[in-house]
């Protein structure tokens, strides 16, 4: 079973602190967290003061028990931490959609269980489909299935690069950083 503590203090170091780049269109975040986020959790006040109990706070609720990822960490712990951190930097719907295409085009056409909607939702028919190819890859399926969520992170990277050049800014740090980070501690 996945630590979520032991992954909000990670995450928490990895952000680092107080941030306000000119290229972000976040704007003022404090281990994260966006000033939007903040807000829209009750705090009001200046974010370069905002606590990183509240953070880890928002992150467990948000990011981790609303999307799901709790429960996929039931069965591959790895892969949860893995969607937790990319739901952090690219949204809880697009971690979800990674995981669901990346068990649709694993599935062997269908053969081992049916396709789903990647509409972002982790539920009963991801999480079947979950168990199912678990139960026929085995030892070595969580590692490959987490190799297919990252090429999907990584080629998502790229594309918001090339799409918003202001988005070069940040390319090397998110490779470095975010690609493989949440599960290699």
């Amino acid at each position: 079973m996945t630590d979520i503590n032991q992954l909000l203090d990670e995450l928490i170091e990895r952000e680092g602190g107080y941030s306000d780049h000119p290229a972000d269109r976040g704007g003022p975040t404090r281990w994260g967290v966006t000033q939007a986020v903040a807000r829209a959790n009750g705090y009001s006040g200046d974010m370069r003061h905002f606590p990183a109990e509240r953070a880890k706070d928002i992150y467990k609720e948000r990011y981790w028990r609303a999307p799901g990822f709790a429960a996929v960490a039931e069965h591959a712990p790895g892969i949860a931490a893995e969607l937790f951190d990319t739901g952090v930097n690219m949204g809880t719907g697009v971690a979800g959609a990674f995981l669901q295409r990346a068990l649709n085009a694993l599935n062997r056409n269908g053969r081992d269980y049916p396709d789903m909607p990647a509409d972002g939702r982790i539920g009963p028919v991801t999480l079947s489909a979950l168990r199912a190819f678990l139960k026929v890859r085995g030892g070595t399926g969580e590692a490959v299935l987490l190799k297919a969520i990252e090429a999907l992170q990584g080629e998502r990277y790229i594309a918001l690069a090339e799409s918003r050049p202001a988005n070069e800014a940040f390319l090397y740090g998110w490779i470095a950083n975010r690609i493989g980070q949440s599960c290699r501690s």
